[in-house]
């Protein structure tokens, strides 16, 4: 069993897939397998991938999937995965070379006897100039064990890490007809009410938003699957405890809800009830904005 399983989910990214393979090759701590799930390309990804399979460079395994977007991807990719730790690499990102070093040093670094209430280890991302995107946590490392504060650390910017394989097969993606998208964040979520997480102030990963990617398109990409869209701000706004927190995950919820044909609001209490209502009209305008925006 290899240490890590390194998975990229790629679409039509032969032309700069290239990188995360100079990047894995370079790595000082060379136990991974390299998981490659193909979604779908129709531009010459198979044939790159063998190409670098017949060098031997590297323990690498492809596989093919019809188009059904990265999440699905992610399914495949973790009941595939044969590695203790995940790392999700994407098809766009470098890393410095002893990225894989690092993590299992930080992974390590948590003691015997509390590993096993942890889910998830994270670290920081950067720019090709070296700064750090988004803010960086606390303190060099924060053990965190309560949701709320987990998820307000993975939303401050790009950040980067692994998660155990074998939980991460307990917390797989929704996957709704007739759509290609739901926010990886509905995974982080679910898994954080039932386990703890390390972050730890390292930059490992650098990142570079392309045109083609989904960062550049989210508003898009979240108009044309509202049902996965809204399903993540709906189970945010149960489990958040910040009043702020929740309006957002409301106004954002009522947002995408309404593109779908059955809109359930769910009011778990009376004060919930209240801060939903006060949300409808502030969601209802990001409606009527997103469809000017999608429509340009």
């Amino acid at each position: 069993m290899p240490y890590f399983t390194v998975f990229t989910p790629t679409y039509n990214r032969a032309y700069i897939l290239s990188h995360v393979y100079e990047s894995l090759k370079a790595q000082t701590f060379q136990d991974f397998e390299w998981l490659i799930i193909d979604d779908g390309s129709t531009d010459g990804t198979r044939l790159l991938v063998e190409e670098w399979m017949q060098e031997e460079k590297l323990n690498i395994r492809y596989i093919y999937q019809n188009n059904k977007g990265k999440h699905a991807a992610h399914n495949n990719a973790v009941e595939n995965a044969k590695g203790y730790l995940f790392l999700v690499f994407d098809s766009d990102d470098r890393c410095v070379s002893t990225a894989l070093e690092r993590l299992k040093f930080h992974w390590e670094d948590i003691s015997p006897l509390h590993r096993e209430q942890f889910s998830t280890l994270s670290v920081l991302c950067m720019d090709d100039n070296y700064n750090v995107l988004g803010h960086e946590y606390p303190n060099y490392i924060c053990d965190v064990a309560d949701p709320d504060q987990q998820r307000q650390y993975r939303s401050t910017g790009d950040k980067w890490g692994v998660n155990v394989t074998d939980i991460l097969k307990q917390y797989k993606f929704p996957i709704i007809e007739g759509e290609r998208f739901i926010a990886e964040s509905i995974v982080w979520n679910r898994m954080s009410l039932a386990y703890s997480a390390r972050f730890v102030n390292e930059k490992l990963c650098v990142k570079v938003y392309r045109s083609d990617g989904l960062t550049q398109s989210s508003v898009r990409v979240r108009v044309n699957n509202p049902r996965g869209t809204s399903m993540v701000y709906l189970e945010e706004f149960k489990v958040l405890k910040g009043l702020v927190y929740r309006f957002k995950s409301a106004i954002n919820y009522v947002r995408f809800a309404l593109r779908t044909n059955k809109v359930e609001i769910i009011f778990p209490s009376y004060k919930s009830s209240l801060l939903m209502i006060c949300a409808l009209p502030v969601g209802f305008v990001f409606y009527l904005v997103d469809s000017y925006r999608v429509k340009k």
